[in-house]
């Protein structure tokens, strides 16, 4: 039986290790019911731990867990499901080849129970109704937008009548109407009697959405849970960040506080003039594996420049990349970089001629996490040097070693694991491998995404040093405010082609109707 008045969620004195580190450190916390908390804190800060020892994940090693009063044994999932806790992963699980309704059943029950067609719409539409989630139940998983993906993965996690629901990094996917729609069900939830968690990296959301704040700092509690209210950006801020928050550029401070963001008036440097260092021409591609082709698609970067490319997830931001990078092929036009006509040129040559690539996806396109830290950063090297070139694995190591040390990574040794790093140390191994003196035109997709705000000025201040050494840069974002803060140009893509084009102080509203084909 659970206590009407006992905290929907108690950790007491809750640590859990993973060999040497230590991932939570004797925290104790209780949450109040019915409320939208956040749990903040830098990567590595532990957070994602909690959330999976609250939903019956991991056992902790120490301490533990009690929902509305009942202690959890710890490390059971179907006992924490029983007492109320559902947990949406930041990786959607459902199965991506599944329809909706198949996906909703599968999820609820586990099983592959038979059921028809006309059944499973009948038994799962009124309950995604309920949750106001417009979708066909017969599309598959994959074909749908991300807003709806995660829409479909919340009401999956609320068919047990979910008395605590925790959203791991929920806003990482999403656009920002997709977040306002997120926040919006969420207060719907809160209004219900649902108690919920969000894992949070931006303050600007935190401080828009949550009734409480909670702040883990290297697996301890720093703070909390503290009423929002009672606090601003500024001193969230500094407990997220600690000591190393003096380091923050000022304008940095402020854009990752949400301090500021009404005008969006841009401090970048003037646009240069110089002849383009990156100029697509007419370009038309072939149907892509990754999105709508592009059509008819005029697009240029100058030396020194850092033009962002902005729209809802889907309308040709993959396809653009993987056009410069050769992975997706035009069947109309040019493609120039650094003077030289490269439409026909393998990714090889390209690299040759300075292209760089922050790829969407750091765990599976930009790193091996099963492979070593110095073989991951030697890639770049034996795709710009000939194959017949001796490979001299100790000189590698150096290299290597000389270069995470340059970029402040994170790391025993050369020879361990990528995958043990934190996100924002995987995401400066890239950078390190990425951004060198011979890039001359760096594509940055999300390079912030689920990046604390430590992390997310230093990945700012790599791209702003290289644009300064006169470097051309596309930076591709979901998070408009990161575009707005960092950008000469603004290029918005719609259904793969540009759909406008804009010039600082921009006008957010004007942005937001070229995202979405809506005339102002």
């Amino acid at each position: 039986m659970t206590d009407p008045q006992a905290p929907a969620l108690l950790c007491q004195n809750v640590s859990v290790t993973y060999g040497p580190v230590t991932a939570l450190d004797a925290v104790s916390t209780a949450f109040g019911t019915g409320l939208i908390h956040a749990v903040v804190g830098q990567n590595g800060a532990g957070k994602t731990t909690f959330a999976r020892v609250a939903s019956g994940l991991v056992r902790p090693a120490a301490g533990h867990v009690a929902i509305g009063g009942r202690v959890m044994r710890g490390g059971n999932v179907g006992e924490a499901r029983a007492a109320g806790v559902e947990l949406v992963h930041q990786s959607f699980a459902l199965p991506p080849s599944f329809t909706v309704a198949e996906a909703m059943e599968f999820g609820a029950t586990g099983t592959g129970r038979y059921f028809t067609r006309r059944r499973l719409f009948e038994r799962w539409r009124p309950h995604l109704e309920s949750l106001d989630i417009s979708v066909d139940l017969g599309a598959r998983i994959r074909d749908l937008p991300v807003e709806s993906q995660q829409g479909i993965e919340i009401a999956r996690a609320l068919v047990t009548q979910a008395k605590v629901l925790i959203l791991d990094e929920p806003t990482a996917v999403l656009s920002p109407s997709g977040i306002e729609k997120l926040f919006e069900r969420v207060r719907r939830l809160k209004a219900q009697g649902v108690t919920v968690l969000l894992i949070l990296h931006k303050i600007r959301e935190v401080l828009a959405i949550a009734d409480t704040v909670t702040v883990l700092r290297a697996g301890r509690l720093v703070e909390g849970p503290l009423m929002t209210t009672d606090v601003d950006g500024a001193r969230l801020s500094r407990l997220i960040i600690g000591e190393a928050s003096r380091g923050l550029a000022a304008a940095d401070a402020q854009a990752l506080t949400g301090a500021g963001t009404v005008e969006h008036v841009s401090t970048v440097a003037a646009v240069p003039t110089a002849a383009p260092v990156l100029k697509l021409s007419n370009i038309t591609t072939f149907v892509d594996q990754e999105g709508p082709a592009l059509q008819d698609v005029d697009f240029h970067v100058r030396p020194g420049e850092i033009v962002g490319v902005a729209g809802v997830e889907g309308n040709g931001q993959r396809t653009l990349v993987r056009l410069i990078a050769d992975f997706a092929k035009a069947s109309r036009g040019e493609v120039h970089l650094a003077g030289h006509d490269i439409t026909t040129q393998s990714l090889a040559q390209r690299r040759i001629k300075g292209l760089r690539i922050i790829p969407f996806e750091r765990n599976t396109e930009g790193l091996s996490l099963t492979s070593s830290l110095w073989e991951n950063w030697t890639a770049r090297a034996l795709l710009e040097k000939s194959l017949l070139r001796l490979v001299n694995p100790a000189e590698l190591r150096s290299e290597c070693d000389t270069a995470l040390k340059a970029w402040s990574v994170r790391y025993a040794h050369v020879g361990q694991k990528a995958g043990s790093l934190s996100g924002g140390n995987a995401q400066k191994v890239i950078l390190s491998r990425e951004i060198d003196p011979h890039a001359k035109l760096i594509i940055a997709a999300q390079p912030t995404r689920g990046l604390d705000i430590g992390a997310t000025a230093f990945v700012w201040d790599a791209l702003r040093r290289a644009r300064d050494r006169g470097c051309g840069i596309i930076l591709i974002s979901s998070d408009l405010d990161e575009l707005f803060d960092i950008c000469n140009r603004l290029v918005v893509m719609l259904s793969g082609r540009v759909a406008g084009t804009f010039t600082a102080p921009y006008d957010i509203g004007a942005v937001g109707a070229a995202m979405t084909g809506v005339s102002r």
